[in-house]
Order: C-alpha cells, then structure tokens, then sequence
C-alpha cells in the first residue's frame, strides 16, 4: 500500500463531458462548451470494431484540438480486455502535454492501479514525458466497492474516485437498466394501516457515501455518475443536488445540455461564499483573543467550520479563474 499523502492536484471538477472516441464530430463542440473536463472514451461507447480507429482519433485530437482551460482525460478500455495496455502505450507515446489525466474502468483491486501506474511511469521515462499524469478511478463493481480504500491508496497519481452506477448494476444483479437517478420499484411502505403509500428510496445511497467517503478521506475528488435521461432536466437536478450536498465534487455527463445544470448546482451560490468568507473573517478574530469556537448566526463554530468555509472559497476561487482563462 502506498501512502497517498501527496496533494492532490486541485481541478474543477463540477462537469466532466464523455465524448466518445469514435464521433470525430464531437470533438470540437466538446472543446468549445463550458464543461470543466472532457474526457474521451475508448471504452462502453464505442463499439469492438471501432476500438482502434477511436484510439487513433482520440490521440489526434488531444494533440491538434484547442482545447482552451479544460482539463484533458482520455478512458482507456478495462483491465481485462485485450486492449487496456496498447491503449496506454500508444497514448504514452503520441500524445503531447496537453493530456491531464487517464481513467480507468471497473477497477476491482489495488493490484490493478500498481500495474497502470507501473506501466505509465515505465512510458513516461521511456518517452521522456515531463508531464505526469494523474488517474481517475471509476468504482463500478462490487468488489471494486470492497476494495475501495486499498485503491484510493494504490498509487500518488490517483486524483479522482468516479461512481459507475450502471456497470455496478450489472455486477450487483440490480433490477434497474437506468444509468443514474432512482428506481420507480425501489422504496418502502408507510406504516399507516388506513392510507399507505410508497416512498422511493435511494438504491445507491451506500454506494455513494462510500465513494464520497473514502475519496475526501485521503484527499481525492469524489464524482457522481452519469445520469442517462438527459432529457430529464429535473430528475437531473435532483440527483445533483442529492450528490453535491452529500459532498461530491460533480457529475460525469452524457450530453452537452447537462453541462449548465451541474456546473450550477456544484458552484457554491453567492450566499454561501458570502458565509463562508464572513466565517473565515470571524474565526480568525476569535483566535487572536484565544478563542476555538464562536457563535455565528445561531450556530456554534469551531475548526471543522473553517475547513468547510474554506472549502467553499476555494471552490468559488476557481470557478472565477476558469472564466477569466476562457
């Protein structure tokens, strides 16, 4: 196990675009909208027959694009394929600094990130890559779940912990084909004996606060899957708004029109960063005159509170930086 004491490198991270490998077509709208990190899939989205062509236009792209501020992740295919390691030899090899970060599908085990970052730090003295580049895990099985705090420590390059919620069904056995959001079956009863009615749970609830969990527990960026009705402007919202309360720092996106939706809900509002700075002020005159809490609006503060203040400001601060790079 490996100490993952490092720092993290801090990213917006409110939307995050799949493009997939194969819609050459996609590319260019994909660079030019308002998403926080695209990243280009060579794995669900695109078909077996079109595995290397995706490769090829993915590695083109990342090298002829502009790309503006946004930060760059390509998908590799899974551990388990046939296609996993040329994927990342032929990234490693031809893509320039412009990539950020890679991603990788169904990690079941701490073994298998020791292998993709032997692998990427073997091609990157190999090929004399200066960049390093981090990695975004995706949790989409259940012993992936299992494993979790063993993989979020496997390796310093680890930035992000993703929930797949739709592979995670499938490796579950779940009654649900929905990528995303709740299941009309999934609920309880009330326990009225003359009037009952069914109350919709969270299928995903454990899954997510785990991933949440473990993520800020060693310093890693926590992110929501994909919701698939993107026609579905209000479930989407919904769900965001459940995942960005409990602490995660965005969604991954099918389609172009949830980009504005979740960069919204994962910004703080003015309120918040108005809070969090009057907070940060207050704290910091209770610790001249030897105070450790305070009373702020009718709640009681304490060092937890700054941390969270904080928090919000340095979210606020990006955002604000991101637009002035556009």
């Amino acid at each position: 196990m490996i100490n993952n004491n490092q720092i993290v490198k801090i990213r917006l991270n409110r939307s995050e675009l799949a493009v997939p490998g194969s819609r050459v077509d996609f590319f260019e709208k994909a660079a030019q909208s308002k998403a926080d990190i695209i990243f280009l899939d060579l794995e669900d989205s695109v078909s077996l027959g079109q595995k290397l062509s995706a490769r090829a236009n993915v590695i083109e792209a990342v090298n002829d694009i502009d790309w503006k501020g946004k930060t760059l992740s390509i998908r590799v295919n899974s551990h388990d394929t046939e296609f996993m390691e040329e994927d990342i030899k032929q990234i490693m090899k031809n893509t320039s600094s412009r990539l950020d970060l890679l991603m990788f599908p169904k990690v079941n085990s701490d073994k298998e990130v020791f292998k993709f970052d032997k692998l990427v730090s073997n091609y990157e003295n190999k090929f004399k890559r200066k960049k390093k580049l981090g990695f975004e895990i995706i949790i989409e099985t259940t012993l992936g779940l299992i494993n979790i705090n063993q993989i979020a420590l496997a390796s310093k390059r680890n930035e992000a912990l993703h929930f797949g919620s739709a592979d995670f069904a499938a490796s579950l056995g779940a009654k649900t084909i929905d990528i995303g959001g709740i299941s009309q079956n999934y609920g309880v009863l009330n326990s009225s004996e003359k009037k009952r009615s069914f109350v919709l749970n969270d299928m995903w609830h454990y899954a997510l606060f785990k991933i949440v969990l473990t993520a800020h527990a060693y310093g890693l960026r926590a992110i929501d899957c994909p919701f698939g009705n993107f026609s579905d402007e209000l479930g989407f919202n919904y769900a965001a708004r459940s995942t960005y309360t409990m602490g995660f720092d965005g969604k991954m996106l099918i389609h172009p029109s949830q980009i504005p939706l979740s960069n919204k809900i994962f910004s703080p509002t003015e309120k918040e960063v108005c809070n969090a700075k009057e907070i940060l002020a207050q704290m910091k005159l209770a610790e001249k005159k030897g105070k450790g809490a305070i009373a702020f609006n009718g709640k009681l503060l304490d060092i937890v509170s700054i941390k969270q203040a904080k928090n919000i400001v340095d979210i606020d601060n990006l955002i604000k930086n991101n637009r002035e790079s556009e």
